[in-house]
């Protein structure tokens, strides 16, 4: 991780691009969204678990407290991912990746109601330009949506940012130590296998039989987004300052409209593709106020999915 840290603007790069293929992964697997979600956190572990021992070993154990923070976190990830991956189905793996990204208002929102983090004059000014992002992107206005149910996916969407937000603001006060990052998401991702096959076996969509090829699917899923995705961006975003994290964290959701419709031949109407960009365009609002200072580990993009 250190090589990583001393090039944060190509390691953020990577790790968005890691994670723009999240949703064309999903779509690939084609399964049950809590599926994808208990397998993409399961073929993850292994890596997690050896990465986490290293840490425990190098730096110490971390604190009850800490872990306590990462296993609730987890249980909002499950929530995220079971949701996220139904926007996918509704909506496009494209055009969910892009609704993900609207936990950037959620984060600030919430951090204002909970922890009394006054936020920036910039997010009040994105957020009416986001939700008229939303509407487009929904397929209420125009005709050709693309999507199965666009405006289900908007819904799932909207509340996968909720979810999503709930994580990064649980996991942000137990993961302060930017030298351990494994060791919280190794955590959080038991937990949330866990919390996702409970959510699966009780709506009856969780299919926990391998198969060929959706299980190869996942395993390049958890190995790309669950974990490199994930480490690379943890470690170089809080090394840059806030307006190039905001750039770089465009790469993601660009990327994986632009992976959809090559790959997927996702095909979104005019009017959505617009709501899509007055999105992307209310997230660079809303991230980068702080011309001068420093990022802040979170938020991160969705389906980090966002995870």
């Amino acid at each position: 991780m250190t090589r990583a840290a001393n090039r944060p603007v190509l390691t953020a790069v990577a790790g968005a691009m890691c994670i723009a293929f999240s949703g064309i992964l999903v779509r690939l697997a084609d399964v049950a969204p809590a599926t994808a979600a208990v397998f993409r956190c399961l073929y993850a572990l292994p890596i997690l678990v050896a990465l986490a021992t290293w840490e425990r070993r190098r730096y110490g154990a971390r604190p009850a407290a800490s872990r306590r923070l990462a296993f609730i976190a987890g249980a909002f990830f499950a929530v995220d991912l079971v949701l996220w991956h139904h926007a996918i189905d509704a909506v496009g793996a494209g055009l969910a990746t892009v609704l993900g990204n609207l936990q950037v208002l959620v984060v600030g929102l919430a951090a204002w109601a909970l922890l009394s983090e006054r936020p920036s004059r910039s997010l009040f000014v994105a957020l009416p330009v986001m939700l008229s992002g939303v509407v487009l992107v929904s397929g209420i206005i125009g005709d050709g949506a693309y999507g199965r149910d666009p405006a289900a996916g908007v819904l799932f969407g909207v509340a996968t940012s909720a979810a999503y937000a709930a994580f990064l603001l649980v996991l942000r006060q137990g993961a302060s130590d930017l030298r351990r990052v494994a060791g919280p998401l190794c955590d959080a991702t038991a937990t949330a296998a866990v919390v996702a096959a409970v959510l699966g076996a009780a709506s009856g969509e969780v299919d926990l039989v391998p198969s060929w090829p959706a299980h190869g699917w996942l395993a390049l899923l958890a190995l790309t987004s669950q974990v490199a995705g994930w480490l690379l961006i943890s470690v170089s975003l809080p090394r840059l300052p806030a307006v190039m994290t905001s750039a770089l964290l465009l790469l993601q959701p660009v990327g994986a409209l632009g992976l959809a419709a090559v790959l997927l031949a996702e095909t979104p109407s005019l009017g959505q593709l617009a709501g899509a960009a007055l999105i992307l365009a209310g997230v660079v609002v809303a991230t980068a106020h702080r011309r001068g200072g420093r990022a802040v580990p979170t938020p991160v993009p969705a389906g980090a999915s966002s995870v």
